[in-house]
């Protein structure tokens, strides 16, 4: 290991502006609007304000996972919140958000409409709405909150962990790499663990769990995440856990709710904004390149 920079904490840390690393203007240490910017309305009664990470890719997902199931009722709006732009610092998205962060639900189908924020708290909400991808039972629908709960605890490690100091920090800290990258191994070797005894993350039936780990390790063991994060971590290591990411990406929901609110790729995997069904053939961003 390489010897310690020579960097002292300060008796009292101050904030100063971040000078690199990708993404480093998206945080600050303080709360609430930085500028004044209503948000959008459509006219479904479910109205998300999001943008294509994992975190967000797990709503569209179940959303397009509902409609597939022929709940209806699921029909919504799906607005870009561009992240880079400070646009969760708006007054709108703050006053349904207070912690500024994507994604985040609008429910108008009420007297009074419901806002929801956290992508477990959304995923829960919807499940229970509708009352689908969420098991009846007790003891099944208690391991599918497990397994949805520790993805909503481990997720942080992956992304701001491992994510950050592996490819988006300034500089290379061996320590940081090294620390996070044990325990992202640690978290895949859990995953393919378990999928080596079941065919979905909590038992035989596809739920909410199965679409909240996906974007996220599925994304790792697929080589979406983090540059050649797949090679680094040695993903080959987890065969069920890949095996189970591939069924998963055979699902036509499952890549519809991939392409909502997503920024980057290819532009025909690019819906910035979803409306209507019939947007991800008319209005994707490889379709909407080619006619300018």
């Amino acid at each position: 290991m390489t010897g310690p920079s020579d960097y002292v904490p300060p008796k009292v840390w101050t904030w100063t502006a971040p000078d690199g690393g990708k993404a480093s203007s998206t945080n600050r240490p303080t709360a609430g609007a930085t500028h004044d910017k209503p948000l959008p309305v459509g006219k479904h009664p479910l109205q998300l304000y999001s943008l294509g990470t994992p975190n967000g890719v797990k709503v569209t997902i179940l959303l397009e996972e509902l409609l597939a199931a022929g709940h209806n009722q699921a029909e919504y709006d799906a607005w870009l919140i561009r992240i880079g732009d400070g646009d969760q610092f708006g007054s709108g998205f703050t006053e349904i958000n207070p912690n500024s962060k994507i994604p985040s639900l609008v429910d108008h189908s009420y007297e009074q409409p419901i806002a929801v924020f956290e992508s477990g708290s959304i995923l829960l909400y919807l499940a229970e709405k509708f009352g689908a991808f969420i098991p009846k039972d007790i003891a099944h629908r208690t391991a599918c909150l497990n397994w949805l709960f520790w993805q909503v605890g481990s997720a942080p490690y992956i992304g701001g962990g491992f994510g950050h100091f592996y490819a988006y920090a300034p500089e290379k800290i061996e320590y940081a790499i090294n620390r996070f990258s044990m325990e992202a191994k640690r978290q895949l070797d859990v995953l393919d663990r378990r999928l080596a005894e079941s065919p979905f993350i909590a038992g035989d039936e596809y739920t909410i769990a199965d679409m909240a780990i996906f974007p996220w390790y599925g994304g790792l063991v697929e080589g979406w995440l983090y540059n050649d994060a797949a090679t680094f971590l040695s993903v080959q290591d987890y065969p069920h856990l890949k095996a189970w990411a591939d069924r998963l990406l055979e699902r036509p929901a499952v890549q519809r709710g991939r392409m909502v609110n997503r920024v980057f790729g290819e532009p025909s995997s690019q819906l910035h904004e979803r409306h209507d069904a019939s947007d991800f053939e008319t209005k994707n961003q490889g379709r909407l390149v080619k006619k300018s």
